[in-house]
C-alpha cells in the first residue's frame, strides 16, 4: 500500500537497511523492539545517540546487534534531518517514481527486477545526502514495501485492487 507519511517512510527505510544480509522474518520479529530503543524511529533522538548509547545498543538482543547497522542508524537519521532542512524527505523519496506508484504488471515472480533504474538513482542519492545501507537492492524493497512500485502478479488476489482496476 503507498506509504506517504514521512516518518514511517523513515522506519521503512531503516529497517530495509537492517534486513541487509538477513531474513525479512528477522527484521518483523524485531519491529517492535526497534520502536522501543528508537523511540518510534524518532530521527531527532536517534541522531543524538551518544557512543555510550550506541554500545548499549550492541547488548540488547531484541535487535540485531550489528556494529555497522547500530552505527548506520544514527548516521542516517542524521542524514535524514539535514535532508529535512532542506526538501520534505517523503516528497523528495517519492520523486523517484514521479510522485505516484509505479503499477507493474508482471505474469510470474520470476519476472520482478531486484532492482531499477528507480532504485539505482535512489541508492546514489541516498548515500550523497550522507546516508548507508541504502544499496540499489535496499531501495528496490524499500519501494516494494511503501507501495512506490506495486510488483504484486497478475494473478495475486491484491493485484486488482492495488493496481486499481
Amino acid at each position: 500500500m503507498p506509504e506517504y507519511d514521512a516518518q514511517r517512510l523513515f522506519e521503512k527505510l531503516l529497517l530495509d537497511g537492517f534486513q541487509a544480509g538477513l531474513s525479512w522474518i528477522t527484521v518483523l520479529k524485531k519491529r517492535d523492539r526497534y520502536r522501543q530503543v528508537y523511540q518510534g524511529f524518532d530521527p531527532q533522538f536517534m541522531a543524538q545517540q551518544s557512543e555510550d548509547d550506541l554500545l548499549e545498543l550492541l547488548e540488547d538482543p531484541g535487535i540485531i546487534r550489528n556494529r555497522l547497522k547500530v552505527r548506520g542508524a544514527r548516521q542516517n537519521a542524521q542524514a535524514w534531518l539535514r535532508l529535512a532542512e532542506q526538501t520534505d524527505p517523503g516528497e523528495w523519496l517519492w520523486a523517484f517514481v514521479g510522485g505516484a506508484p509505479r503499477i507493474n504488471a508482471f505474469a510470474n515472480i520470476s519476472e520482478v527486477p531486484v532492482t531499477t533504474d528507480q532504485a539505482q538513482a535512489m541508492s546514489k542519492a541516498l548515500k550523497r545526502a550522507g546516508f548507508t545501507f541504502v544499496g540499489p537492492t535496499i531501495c528496490y524493497a524499500f519501494m516494494q514495501a511503501t507501495g512506490m512500485v506495486m510488483d504484486h502478479t497478475r494473478d495475486c488476489f491484491r493485484y486488482c485492487e492495488l493496481a486499481g482496476a
